[in-house]
């Protein structure tokens, strides 16, 4: 995916819905991921404003956010929030793909799994608990391959539990038992 690099800032935003957080306990031990964030599009100019609103009360005033352009299709400069701008820099080959890296002048840098905006909400509540898990070793990218592999299973699963209740194993020895005792018969 290519993305394209904005210089132009929109001084009008549109109103969206809270943000879709979760943070690593207050005073638990650092992992690699101090959370989760699962945004509503891929679009930056939305959804940074309602990422900051969520963390700057609590966090301190996030200044910059960096991300990989891989699941970016446009990435401005900066970006506009409540109170003050937001500076957005991008690294295709240092930064996790899967990662949203923010930085306040207060606490520091908070890393974020980014969760996709088309994921199911029961597998982006999964990926949330896996990424707040105080001390955490697995990376961003390696949750999400987790996540793949536990979906392909389950796919594999409800497959196999459909053709089971279709006739499946049953179904398939029965008929082959017919063609015995057709041929047998002749």
């Amino acid at each position: 995916m290519t993305a394209t690099i904005e210089p132009t800032i929109i001084e009008e935003r549109p109103p969206s819905a809270s943000a879709r957080l979760s943070l690593a306990p207050t005073g638990s031990v650092p992992g690699l991921l101090d959370g989760a964030w699962w945004p509503r599009s891929r679009d930056l100019l939305r959804e940074i404003p309602t990422l900051t609103d969520a963390l700057d009360a609590c966090w301190g005033r996030i200044t910059h956010v960096t991300v990989n352009p891989a699941h970016w299709p446009v990435i401005p400069r900066k970006v506009p929030v409540t109170g003050h701008t937001v500076h957005v820099g991008w690294f295709a080959d240092e930064q996790d793909p899967n990662k949203v890296i923010l930085f306040s002048y207060t606490v520091g840098r908070l890393d974020l799994l980014v969760i996709p905006p088309e994921t199911e909400p029961a597998a982006a509540a999964r990926l949330m608990a896996a990424a707040t898990v105080p001390g955490g070793i697995r990376t961003a990218s390696g949750l999400m391959a987790d996540e793949a592999v536990s979906h392909d299973a389950a796919e594999a699963r409800s497959r196999e539990e459909e053709w089971e209740s279709d006739g499946g194993a049953a179904s398939a020895a029965g008929a082959a038992i017919g063609i015995l005792s057709s041929a047998l018969r002749r």
